[in-house]
């Protein structure tokens, strides 16, 4: 896909790109937003902006596909492709954008790399960079059309129709069209972009995964977010103000369903659910169509919390597990788990003292360790959660023999990668 010229000098280059890609992407994102404000205000998240993610991000997925490019010249690496569009789409990211930040990245890496910026070397990069923008470009214009949106325009009103407080800390917020018309498709994994106009005037958005579909709405769930980042960084900003002041009868304005960790229908096989804290979110949607579809595959719903009282959809998970033919449900909790309801199985010893036979719950004290249980040949693995959570699951996975490619996983925020 590079020309042979501009390989040569990207393969020369790399490794000082590399060195240097973090102060790169900070000054990038410095002269971006002096630029355009608005962009910062408007489509970026200021926490990730804050805590560093969104560099992290920006600068393993430039090195990535220019190291790609380099190793694997004839194919390209289209499952993170994918990831970043999906991510756009659902921002409503457009084509015109992409020069803009073209201009700043390459003045950024002008700046950092100062006299080893030649021609020849501005005209690599700038190879690898439109490789890869006009990449994620027709995948994302795809997105859009199967979306029946024009490009970038994604926002539509919806009208908050309900709100449950599921724990403390989340809470789920029923979704229906202001204009009444039907909601769009979606896929069992997939999320939706909300943007809050909040007291400051920006109109921030964040993605949360639907947990569940009720006839003509939305159903989002959403974790009140603590700051973990510098001193500075905004405190769960959307989170906080949906938490705080949406309490039914609000409009908000939600993309389409994007997102391409989706529980595929294809196959009778064995699908394990792994989650843990706001990550059952996709995992309770996934659980949810497979009992709506009747499904008799076998299903292992694993799922590690604080605490009972910390987990989201504890009643909704025994509900949905005893409604499968073959389906089972293994709960981890750091403490409290001796005192979870009567009726399910605990295993605080290393063997369960009993399972209910209709629920078939166990719960277990301390870390999710799926080393411990009987996974089947040919099982088919979704993960969501933190990720150094997904990181030690994915782990335990392929010590019991899951092969790699059949580990899924889905980030809340940038992707930093397993």
């Amino acid at each position: 896909m590079l020309s042979p010229k501009s390989a040569e000098t990207v393969r020369a280059t790399l490794p000082a790109v590399s060195r240097a890609i973090d102060e790169i992407t900070t000054l990038f994102y410095e002269k971006l937003f002096a630029a355009h404000p608005e962009l910062l205000r408007d489509l970026f998240n200021r926490g990730n902006q804050a805590n560093g993610r969104q560099r992290q991000a920006l600068a393993g997925s430039i090195a990535t596909f220019a190291r790609r490019l380099l190793d694997h010249p004839d194919s390209r690496p289209d499952a993170m492709l994918a990831r970043i569009a999906h991510k756009h789409a659902s921002l409503g990211v457009r084509e015109d954008q992409y020069p803009v930040v073209r201009e700043h990245l390459f003045a950024a890496i002008a700046e950092v790399l100062g006299e080893a910026v030649t021609d020849d070397v501005v005209r690599a990069w700038d190879e690898v960079y439109w490789l890869m923008a006009h990449a994620l470009i027709a995948v994302e214009k795809r997105l859009f059309r199967e979306a029946g949106m024009r490009d970038g325009a994604v926002w539509r009103p919806y009208r908050v129709a309900g709100r449950v407080q599921e724990t403390e800390d989340v809470a789920t917020f029923l979704l229906r069209p202001a204009d009444g018309a039907p909601v769009p498709a979606s896929r069992p994994g997939q999320y939706v972009s909300v943007q809050v106009q909040l007291p400051d005037g920006a109109r921030q958005i964040r993605q949360y995964s639907l947990s569940g579909q009720p006839d003509g709405g939305l159903q989002i769930s959403v974790k009140r977010v603590a700051s973990d980042g510098p001193s500075d960084a905004p405190a769960g900003e959307v989170s906080g103000y949906l938490h705080t002041h949406v309490h039914g009868g609000e409009t908000l304005y939600v993309s389409p369903p994007f997102g391409d960790v989706v529980l595929s229908d294809d196959g009778d096989g064995p699908l394990l659910l792994a989650s843990a804290g706001i990550g059952c979110t996709p995992m309770v949607g996934m659980l949810a169509h497979l009992a709506a579809t009747g499904s008799r595959r076998r299903i292992i719903t694993a799922h590690a919390d604080r605490s009972p009282a910390t987990h989201p959809f504890r009643t909704d998970l025994r509900r949905l597990t005893g409604k499968l033919a073959d389906a089972t449900a293994e709960l981890w909790y750091e403490e409290g788990a001796e005192a979870e309801e009567e009726g399910a199985g605990r295993e605080t010893g290393g063997v369960a003292d009993a399972v209910d036979a209709v629920d078939a719950v166990i719960v277990r004290s301390g870390l999710m360790d799926l080393t411990r249980l009987a996974i089947p040949a040919g099982t088919t693995a979704y993960l969501c959660g933190p990720v150094p959570f997904m990181k030690a699951v994915r782990a335990q996975l392929l010590d019991s023999g899951v092969p790699s490619a059949a580990i899924h996983y889905e980030v809340f925020g940038p992707d930093l990668g397993l």
